[in-house]
């Protein structure tokens, strides 16, 4: 199965000047804990809910502080035309949940998480992934 028959295709994206005020309202809104960061038609970052609460509220930055202050700019994503088996694996071994989608011209197309991928293949590929993404890696940094 291909990637682009199960992510999900409606993606709010944040800018990275915008408030991280206005990026946690608008995960409030869609119920998510990470929004892409697009600038000029690109993906240029991901925030997540654990960036604005460690690298925002922990460092004692303030709600109007920039996305681009908190979010990580190093994007891991996959393309749309990827072999959701494959596409599964790589989430575990990077222990991450949810990767944004992306076409050949490199533009965001949409965002798939594991419960994308539980829903249309049932529990082995996201949890074979998750198993990955819960192991135990050490001490935590951030920037």
């Amino acid at each position: 199965m291909r990637v682009s028959e199960v992510m999900t295709r409606s993606v709010r994206v944040a800018s990275p000047d915008q408030p991280i005020r206005e990026a946690a309202s608008i995960m409030a809104d869609i119920d998510a804990g990470v929004l892409p960061v697009g600038e000029n038609d690109r993906l240029v970052g991901m925030v997540t809910d654990r960036d604005l609460a460690i690298r925002a509220i922990g460092k004692g930055k303030g709600p109007d502080t920039p996305v681009r202050e908190v979010m990580t700019a190093d994007v891991k994503y996959c393309f749309e035309d990827e072999d959701t088996e494959h596409v599964a694996r790589n989430l575990g071994d990077q222990q991450i949940r949810r990767i944004p989608v992306v076409n050949r011209d490199k533009r965001l197309v949409g965002i798939l998480s594991l419960g994308d991928l539980a829903i249309e293949q049932g529990a082995s590929p996201a949890g074979d992934a998750l198993e990955n993404i819960s192991r135990h890696g050490g001490r935590h940094t951030t920037q």
